[in-house]
């Protein structure tokens, strides 16, 4: 996204409004001013339906290529991993993974 743009929309943009990219699952979202700070761009990963659209009401948003870099620490940390296997172990199953296994067709990849 050319920086122009990305001006256009700081300047232009509705309070919250988020714009995909051409990266599915990554949003910019435009922040509004609080009083302290002016308003301000970010980037939103959230997961995609088949569609395009986001899976979830709010994904995770970074402010700073600084948050990106202390995010990437944490999701690469090998205990988080065991940590979501275990949780994984522990949760009901959801109703979406059932009706998958129920007959719907998925291609195992």
């Amino acid at each position: 996204m050319p920086e122009e743009k990305l001006l256009e929309f700081l300047k232009n943009g509705k309070d919250w409004e988020r714009r995909a990219t051409t990266v599915p699952g990554i949003f910019v979202l435009r922040l509004p001013s609080d009083g302290k700070r002016p308003a301000s761009l970010a980037v939103e990963l959230n997961p995609v339906d088949e569609l395009g659209k986001p899976t979830k009401k709010r994904g995770l948003v970074l402010r700073s290529s600084s948050e990106l870099q202390e995010f990437r620490k944490l999701i690469n940390d090998e205990k988080l991993t065991t940590l979501m296997d275990k949780i994984d172990e522990v949760n009901p199953r959801s109703s979406v993974v059932r009706k998958r296994e129920a007959g719907g067709e998925v291609f195992e990849i």
